[in-house]
C-alpha cells in the first residue's frame, strides 16, 4: 500500500450484531456475505457471540468455522475473549479461576485458528502475566483493548504498560479502539435517547455537558450525572441508558497512540455513523486516529467495527461498506498532480 504502511482491512463480525441476533444470517452466512461484499479478508469475532460451544469450542465447531473461512477466502485475525469475575452472580471468583477461564478461551482461539486474542482490562495484569507461558506454547498473541472510558494515562492502563515492560514478551501488546479517542457523542445515540426512549432533554443535555468536561475523570462524570438525575427526579431507566455514553465513548487524544506504537497488534476502527458526503464518522475522527499509524508505517490488521447497533436497527453490512470506502481514501490517497 502507499504511504509506507501495510494496513490490511477487515471486519469485526460484531458489526453485524443486528443481522446475527435478528437471525437473518447465521455464522456461515455472515462469512459468505462478508466475502461477497469485499469487506475482508480479515475477520475478527467475539467468542461468546459467535460460537455456541465457547469457551470450550469443540473440534467439530472449530473445523466448520475454519472450513467456512477457507471457502469464503477469508482469514481469522483476532478473537475477543472475556474477563468475567462474576460467572456466578454476586460471587467473585479468585485469580486462579479467572486464569483458567482465560486459558480455556485461549485454547479455543487457537483451535479456531486465530493468531491473536483481544482481552479486557478487567482481567488484571497479574492474571495476564500468569498466562504468558500458555500464550508461548500456543504461539498466540494477547492484545489489551484500550477502550473507553480508559485511555493511555489511566492507572489501570499504566499498570499494564508497566507489566508489559517488565515481562518483555513479544506476545503482549495493545489493541487501540478508536472509540476511546472520540470528538463527540454519536448523534445516533442522543437521537435514540430523545426520540425512542423519550428521555427528558435536560438529562441528555447534562450528560453531553459532562462528557465534554475535560476536568472530570470518567468515574466523576458518571457520579455527577447520577447526582443530577437524583436531584431532578429523572427516572432510573433514563439515567442508566444515557450513562452508557460515559463507558463506551472516550475523549482521548488520538495523537497519543504513538506512545504504544511498537506494541500495537491490531486496530479497531470503531464507528457509529458515516457522513453521506465523504463517509467520515461525525463522532470519531477516523483520519486523526489513523494518522499516527500511517506516519509510523505500521503493519497489521484493522477491523471495521460498527457499534451503532447498540441504539439502532440499521444494516451493519451497509455501514461497514460505507466506512471501508472512506478508509480506502485514507489508506490510499490519490497521488497529487505535479505542479507545473
Amino acid at each position: 500500500m502507499s504511504g509506507g504502511h501495510a494496513i490490511r482491512l477487515g471486519v469485526s463480525l460484531y458489526s453485524f450484531t443486528n443481522e446475527f441476533l435478528g437471525r437473518s444470517h447465521d455464522l456461515p452466512a455472515l462469512l459468505r456475505e462478508t466475502a461477497a461484499r469485499g469487506l475482508g479478508p480479515g475477520v475478527e469475532a467475539v467468542g461468546f457471540q459467535s460460537f455456541r460451544s465457547f469457551p470450550d469450542v469443540t473440534e467439530a465447531e472449530a473445523g466448520a468455522f475454519r472450513d467456512a473461512l477457507a471457502e469464503a477466502g477469508l482469514r481469522p485475525t483476532c478473537l475477543g475473549i472475556t474477563a468475567d469475575r462474576f460467572l456466578q452472580p454476586g460471587q467473585a471468583i479468585a485469580d486462579s479461576e479467572l486464569i483458567e477461564f482465560h486459558a480455556r478461551q485461549m485454547r479455543s482461539a487457537h483451535r479456531l485458528g486465530f493468531p491473536l486474542v483481544r482481552f479486557q482490562h478487567a482481567a488484571t495484569p497479574a492474571v495476564i502475566r500468569a498466562l504468558v507461558p500458555l500464550a508461548e506454547s500456543l504461539e498466540l498473541r494477547m492484545g489489551l483493548e484500550v477502550h473507553a472510558p480508559l485511555f493511555l494515562d489511566h492507572p489501570v492502563i499504566l499498570a499494564y504498560r508497566e507489566m508489559f515492560e517488565a515481562v518483555g514478551s513479544p506476545l503482549l501488546g495493545f489493541i487501540p479502539d478508536f472509540g476511546a479517542a472520540a470528538r463527540a457523542v454519536p448523534e445516533v445515540q442522543t437521537a435514540y435517547f430523545r426520540d425512542v426512549l423519550g428521555a427528558p432533554s435536560r438529562a441528555v443535555d447534562r450528560a453531553l455537558f459532562l462528557w465534554h468536561d475535560d476536568n472530570l475523570q470518567p468515574l466523576d462524570r458518571l457520579t455527577d450525572f447520577a447526582a443530577f438525575c437524583a436531584a431532578e427526579g429523572i427516572d432510573d431507566r433514563f439515567r442508566d441508558e444515557i450513562a452508557l455514553i460515559f463507558g463506551i465513548i472516550g475523549r482521548g487524544d488520538p495523537a497519543r497512540w504513538s506512545e504504544i506504537m511498537p506494541q500495537v497488534f491490531h486496530l479497531h476502527a470503531k464507528f457509529y455513523d458515516c457522513d453521506p458526503q465523504d463517509g467520515s464518522d461525525p463522532a470519531i475522527d477516523t483520519a486523526a486516529n489513523l494518522a499516527p499509524f500511517l506516519a509510523a508505517g505500521w503493519q497489521g490488521d484493522l477491523s471495521s467495527e460498527w457499534e451503532g447497533h447498540v441504539t439502532s436497527r440499521g444494516d451493519g453490512f451497509a455501514m461497514v461498506e460505507a466506512q471501508q470506502r472512506y478508509l480506502a481514501t485514507l489508506l490510499n490517497p490519490p497521488a497529487r498532480k505535479a505542479e507545473v
